[in-house]
Parts: structure tokens; C-alpha cells; sequence
């Protein structure tokens, strides 16, 4: 009984190993591409035979399937040394989004290598870069054309892309640098036009304080003339005015005005004067008051 028995649960066990060899699962986010004795197998139309997540069956031994990853996934450039079209070393760092579109082709293209994919597409962006740096100065990549080099790399690289069976879907510029043997002498170049404005401001400042200076002093002079002048014709006018009022009064009274004119020269004469010594004749006219009251 135990020698029937064994043929049976042998032939279970190989029918059940053949069941779940036959089952294959793909997983969401992947495909897989069907093939049978390492080629890949076609329908009735000719297409290849693609499985999309879920689950699947084949034949043992017969098929076998390989799944990719059509997810997006990141290609990181970095310290690409680029020329430029001053004949300028720079450094630039970039990166590639992108995804596998045909899993059949990139299979027949690339092995299945996801290294050998993102190998080619890297010279092919390398290739692009390269030749639209060489268009342009470090200014315009670094500013105005930015934008259309990120465009132009995704366009060129897209149409040999699909030739693996993958899509680029974006590619962008994260750093534009100079090599560290060139950033030296252009930080010194840049620092020493620096200075060259800074002394060229300085200098159109001290040449407008000179300026200002010399202006304040001309209306400084102009208005310390223009009262002097006032103060002039003022003094004359008050001078005029003092004689004019002189002449009235002495021209009412001509006696007291005489006497009221030598007190004043005796005030004058005689203030302040202690040790001094005045000599005069006696019968000088400066004594006329002294000598008579009526005064001749």
C-alpha cells in the first residue's frame, strides 16, 4: 500500500511545484516582459507580451519572466567638466528624471541593465550638454539661456531615449560652478573691478565735495560782500541823515551848537588823561569858553 502511495504523492508534489511555477505575480509600479527560451515572446499581432500588475500564469520551463521597474527614477550628474564657448572650464551638477516606456525594447536594447541604460543615456546627455555650452559664454548659461539648455537636453536626449525603450521626462541644472584652479583668479579679477569702481566713486565724490566746497565759499564771499555793502550804504545813509540833523540844529541856535561842540572836544581831550601833559597858547581858540562865558 505504502509503495502505491508513493508514486502518487511524488506526482503531487511535481504537479504542485509545476502549478506555482507557472504563477508569477507583478507587483504595481512594474511590468513584466514574457519570454520563452530567452526570447521574447510575441502575440498573434506581432507585439511582444507585456504583463501588467497582477497575477499571470506561464509555462514552466518554458517561459520566463523578467519584471521592470516603470516607475520614475533619478539619474544624478555631478562634476561634469564642461567648456564653454570662452573656452572656460566649468563644473556643472544635473540630473535626469526618467522611466522605462517599452519594457520589451529596453530588454532587447539594454539586457535589462539598469546600469547600462543610464550609462548610455548619460553620454547622451553629456554629448548634448557639451555642444550647447560650447554655443554659449558663462553668462548666458549661468542666466539668460538656462531655461532653453535644460529644453534642449530633455528634447535631444528623449530622441535617443526611445530608441532604448525609455522616456526622459525631465532634466535639470542644479549647479554651474567654476573649477577651484579658475574661481581663485576670477574672485581676484572680480574684486580688483570692484575696487576700480569703488576708487572711481570715491574720486567723483571728493571731485563734487571740491565743488560743493568751492560754491558754498563763493556764496559765502558774495554774501558777506553784499553786507558789507548794505552795511556801507546804511552807515552813509545814517551819516547823511546825523549832518543833515547837525545842520538843523545848528542852524537854529549857531551859538549853543559852537558851545555844545566844544564841550564835546573838551570830554574828548580830557577823558582818561591823567599823567598827560596838553599845551596850548592862552588865547588859543580851544580856551574860548574858558575865557568868557559869552563865549566870542
Amino acid at each position: 500500500m505504502k509503495f502505491k502511495l508513493a508514486p502518487i504523492l511524488v506526482a503531487v508534489v511535481i504537479i504542485g511545484i509545476l502549478g506555482l511555477s507557472s504563477l508569477f505575480t507583478v507587483s504595481e509600479g512594474y511590468e513584466g516582459v514574457l519570454l520563452r527560451l530567452g526570447k521574447i515572446q510575441q502575440d498573434s499581432s506581432g507585439q511582444a507580451v507585456v504583463k501588467f500588475p497582477g497575477l499571470h500564469f506561464k509555462l514552466p520551463i518554458v517561459n520566463q519572466v523578467r519584471i521592470f521597474d516603470v516607475r520614475l527614477q533619478t539619474l544624478d550628474i555631478q562634476s561634469s567638466r564642461i567648456v564653454t564657448a570662452e573656452k572656460k572650464d566649468v563644473i556643472v551638477d544635473y540630473y535626469a528624471k526618467w522611466k522605462i516606456a517599452k519594457p520589451a525594447l529596453y530588454y532587447t536594447r539594454t539586457g535589462g541593465d539598469e546600469l547600462r541604460a543610464q550609462t548610455l543615456l548619460e553620454q547622451q546627455l553629456n554629448d548634448t550638454l557639451r555642444a550647447e555650452f560650447g554655443k554659449r559664454t558663462i553668462q548666458e548659461v549661468v542666466a539668460d539661456d538656462r531655461s532653453a539648455i535644460m529644453n534642449k537636453l530633455r528634447t535631444q536626449a528623449n530622441g535617443t531615449a526611445q530608441k532604448l525603450g525609455i522616456q526622459v521626462v525631465d532634466v535639470r541644472i542644479k549647479r554651474i560652478d567654476l573649477p577651484p584652479e579658475v574661481s581663485s583668479a576670477v574672485f581676484e579679477r572680480m574684486r580688483a573691478e570692484r575696487e576700480r569702481v569703488a576708487t572711481e566713486h570715491r574720486a567723483e565724490g571728493r571731485s563734487k565735495g571740491e565743488a560743493i566746497r568751492a560754491q558754498a565759499d563763493a556764496n559765502v564771499t558774495i554774501t558777506v560782500a553784499t553786507a558789507k555793502a548794505n552795511a556801507a550804504k546804511i552807515k552813509a545813509e545814517g551819516d547823511a541823515k546825523a549832518a543833515q540833523i547837525y545842520a538843523t540844529a545848528y542852524g537854529k541856535d549857531s551859538n549853543f551848537y559852537a558851545f555844545y561842540r566844544s564841550l564835546l572836544a573838551y570830554k574828548s581831550a580830557f577823558q582818561g588823561k591823567k599823567n598827560e601833559v596838553l599845551v596850548l597858547k592862552p588865547d588859543s581858540q580851544f580856551f574860548e569858553y574858558f575865557n568868557s562865558s559869552q563865549g566870542k
